[in-house]
């Protein structure tokens, strides 16, 4: 899939956005390694802390539809309000947790922007990173 087709997808899935409170719907569109295009908006609470991201909202969505072994190749992010819209802290968390390669957003004019997931998350922890004391061959 090219970037303009993932970024529509964004795009189309951001219209959907219940975003009642900041009114700034985001969408996301991610395709994984084996080519499967999952999609979320974000999704606002009255209970600010209980609102989800338009990412997490696409890899939850993967992960039910797909099974927990889901890996994602690129994300593609479109907020309504604002260009570039990167996801935030806790999106690039959990777009790591799922071996994220790629990252797209659009520029002011809608030309696509694409990053390696590794420099917009840089130095990142991950899985690997919790390591039992038998990996280490202690008790």
């Amino acid at each position: 899939m090219d970037h303009a087709a993932l970024l529509t997808a964004a795009r189309e899935a951001a219209h959907n956005a219940y975003a009642p409170y900041s009114h700034f719907p985001v969408g996301a569109a991610i395709i994984t390694t084996t080519g499967e295009i999952i999609c979320g908006c974000n999704v606002e609470n009255a209970a600010y802390g209980e609102a989800i991201c338009a990412e997490r909202n696409a890899i939850t969505t993967a992960v039910a539809a797909l099974g927990p072994n889901i890996q994602v190749d690129t994300v593609a992010v479109v907020g309504l309000q604002a260009a570039p819209c990167w996801p935030c802290g806790a999106c690039r968390q959990v777009l790591r947790e799922f071996n994220c390669r790629g990252v797209i957003v659009e520029d002011e004019s809608g030309s696509p922007i694409q990053l390696p997931f590794a420099d917009l998350l840089p130095h990142s922890f991950g899985p690997e990173a919790l390591h039992s004391p038998d990996d280490h061959g202690e008790h």
